[in-house]
């Protein structure tokens, strides 16, 4: 099996130690982070990431695909703007900053190929013209140019079997929302729609598998599934968290093979307002 861990470090120094760490216990061989600013220079030799696409004079943070460990091979797609052909090296990227992706197969087993997906859907303001001035905009706006992305990795259903990926970070928005103090849920529904039209499952993190909320989760239903992956500034420590903004999807039939588990529990949170989501790929 292939282990990754996704996790959103919000430019931190502290996370980069840790995922070190894991792969030194040989607990993760990939990790997906989100909002990654450069590792510390002392970790840069022992981590290998792509950075061709950056530009500073956008953003201080970005998805990243991150080699850990020497179990697995990987062969980072190159980001370029989106075209009417792409070469096979090449992902279209239609939202700077909201996607990052590799091929990533076991070392010497390519028959074992996948392809892994870092997924973050920034914040987009309204555009002025609407006259709204809802203070953090919207993230349906980057996970649907983030969909975009990814349909042109996926053919039809017909094929849905025969595809690998397996895509996971944070989204910005609460699965199954019906309420509308923090989501928009008619358009956050379309979000979820638009994955399984695409064949690609929604894995969890779900109850089980992830420390449920000391308090009630806003905007969903009391029976929810989700499990808390983020504390706000107001909460400040990990026992307040009470709201899933990270998920993990996979290719249909694919998926069968994907676990995924909320390192939600309050000694296991780590250094982030975001806790890890770790992941298994099965082989075969």
């Amino acid at each position: 099996m292939v282990r990754l861990v996704c996790w959103n470090i919000a430019k931190r120094s502290k996370p980069w130690h840790e995922l070190v760490e894991m792969a030194r216990q040989g607990e993760a061989d990939v990790a997906l982070v989100q909002e990654a600013g450069d590792p510390p220079s002392e970790l840069k030799h022992l981590v290998r990431y792509d950075k061709e696409h950056w530009n500073r004079d956008l953003f201080d943070r970005w998805p990243l695909v991150v080699q850990l460990s020497d179990r697995i091979e990987i062969e980072w797609l190159r980001q370029i703007p989106p075209r009417s052909e792409l070469g096979e090296r090449d992902i279209g990227v239609s939202g700077i900053g909201t996607v990052a992706a590799a091929r990533v197969w076991p070392r010497g087993r390519p028959q074992d190929e996948f392809l892994a997906v870092s997924m973050y859907a920034r914040w987009i303001k309204f555009h002025p013209l609407t006259g709204h001035q809802r203070s953090v905009g919207a993230s349906d706006v980057s996970a649907h140019r983030i969909l975009s992305d990814l349909s042109t990795f996926i053919y039809d259903d017909a094929a849905f079997s025969q595809h690998r990926i397996v895509a996971a970070g944070d989204l910005n928005m609460s699965y199954g929302a019906t309420g509308r103090k923090l989501s928009m849920p008619q358009r956050e529904r379309t979000v979820w729609d638009r994955f399984a039209a695409l064949g690609l499952e929604f894995v969890g993190p779900q109850v089980p598998n992830g420390r449920l909320a000391s308090s009630p989760q806003p905007d969903v239903p009391a029976d929810t599934g989700n499990v808390p992956t983020y504390f706000t500034r107001q909460q400040k420590h990990a026992a307040e968290a009470n709201r899933q903004l990270d998920y993990v999807f996979a290719s249909r039939g694919f998926h069968e093979g994907v676990t995924v588990r909320a390192c939600n529990g309050i000694d296991e949170w780590g250094p982030s307002d975001h806790c890890r989501l770790m992941m298994e790929v099965g082989l075969g």
